[in-house]
C-alpha cells in the first residue's frame, strides 16, 4: 500500500479508500445489494490486511446502518487510531428541521448522531455531501468550524458541487479564519471527466486533495460493455450516471487490459490515479477481488499511447451527481 497526504494537510491516507456505501441493512430501504456485518466481514479483514486505512461512509448510507456496521468493524478488525474515518452530512435522515441540509442545527444534530452510530468520539474527515443553496455559506462554514473546535472532527471535506460553490465556501472560511476544506469527493472516471474543466484546477490552486467516488463508473469500467450484475440491475443511481455512447470507453479499457493481461478495473483505476490532484479513489467493494484489483492498480503505470487510447474516445457531457 502507498500513503499520501490529503491535499496540503498533514493527514496521511492510504491511496485507496474503502467506500462503505456497500455495507448496510437492506431492510431500511436504501439499497437491495448492501452487505450486512457477516457478509462484509471478509472485506473489512482484507482491507486491514492490504493496509487500506482510509474508510469513507455517510450518515445517509443505508440510513445510518452503514455507519453502525463500520463502527463495529473498526472495533472488531482494527483499532480506532489506525483508521482514517470519514463520514458525511446533508441528505435527509428524518423530516425534522435538523434532519437534512447544512444549517447549524442540522450539522450539530447530525454529527452527534453519526458519532453515536460509529461508536467513536471523533471522525477524522467530516464532509458536506452536497452544496446547500438554502443556507448561507457563512452559517455552514462557522458550524463546521465549531465542530472541529469541539474536538468532534479533525478535518473538513466537501463533495460533488460546482467549482464556484466550492470556491465560495472556501472563501467564507478564509475570510473569517474558520477551518477550510482539505478534500473534495467528486465523481471522476473515464466515463465522467468534467471535473477536469474547472474543479481540478481549483483544487490544485487551493491545495485540496481529490478523493473520487465511482472511479469505475459504478462498475461499468470493470467489465465488458453490456455485462450485467445484481447491483447494476437494482441501483437506479448507477443507471443515471452512464450514457448510451459510453461503449467505446469501456471497449478502450478492455483493449488495454487485454493487451496487458490484467483486469479492466486495474486499468481504469490506474488512469484515475495518474491525475496528480487525485489522492485516493474510493472503491466500494462487494467481492474480495475488488480491493485486490484496486491495490494492484497502484503498480500499473500507463504509457502515453495507452493514455491516448483511453482518453481519445471521451465526449463532453453534463456533470452528474449534483
Amino acid at each position: 500500500m502507498e500513503y499520501t497526504r490529503l491535499g496540503n494537510s498533514g493527514l496521511k491516507v492510504s491511496r485507496i479508500a474503502l467506500g462503505c456505501m456497500s455495507f448496510g441493512d437492506t431492510s431500511r430501504g436504501f439499497s437491495e445489494w448492501a452487505l450486512d456485518d457477516a457478509a462484509a466481514e471478509p472485506i473489512f479483514r482484507q482491507a486491514v490486511e492490504l493496509g487500506i486505512t482510509f474508510w469513507d461512509t455517510a450518515n445517509v448510507y443505508s440510513y445510518g446502518s452503514s455507519e453502525e456496521i463500520v463502527g463495529r468493524a473498526i472495533t472488531k478488525y482494527s483499532r480506532r487510531e489506525d483508521v482514517v474515518l470519514a463520514t458525511k452530512v446533508h441528505f435527509p435522515m428524518h423530516d425534522g428541521p435538523g434532519g437534512s441540509g447544512l444549517s447549524r442545527k442540522a450539522i450539530m444534530e447530525q454529527i452527534d448522531a453519526s458519532l453515536t452510530r460509529l461508536g467513536t468520539e471523533y471522525v477524522d474527515l467530516y464532509q458536506i455531501h452536497r452544496f446547500d443553496p438554502a443556507v448561507p455559506v457563512e452559517e455552514t462554514m462557522e458550524a463546521l468550524h465549531d465542530v472541529v473546535k469541539a474536538g468532534k472532527v479533525r478535518y473538513l471535506g466537501a463533495s460533488s458541487m460546482w467549482a464556484w460553490q466550492f470556491a465560495k465556501l472556501q472563501h467564507a472560511a478564509e475570510l473569517h479564519g474558520w477551518t477550510r476544506f482539505v478534500s473534495m469527493q467528486n465523481q471522476y472516471s473515464l466515463m465522467q471527466r468534467e471535473e477536469e474543466r474547472e474543479m481540478f484546477g481549483l483544487l490544485a490552486d487551493q491545495g485540496v486533495g481529490s478523493i473520487p467516488w465511482s472511479p469505475l463508473a459504478k462498475g461499468r469500467l470493470a467489465r465488458p460493455w453490456g455485462t450485467q450484475t445484481h447491483r447494476a440491475d437494482t441501483d437506479p443511481m448507477g443507471r443515471r450516471f452512464t450514457a448510451a455512447n459510453d461503449e467505446p470507453i469501456a471497449d478502450a479499457v478492455q483493449a488495454v487490459a487485454e493487451a496487458r493481461a490484467i483486469p479492466m478495473a486495474q486499468v481504469a483505476l490506474a488512469w484515475v490515479l495518474h491525475n496528480p490532484v487525485v489522492a485516493a479513489p474510493i472503491v466500494g467493494p462487494t467481492k474480495p477481488h475488488h480491493l485486490a484489483d484496486a491495490v494492484a492498480a497502484l503498480d500499473v503505470t500507463l504509457t502515453p499511447d495507452e493514455l491516448t487510447t483511453l482518453e481519445s474516445v471521451y465526449t463532453p457531457r453534463p456533470p452528474t451527481g449534483y
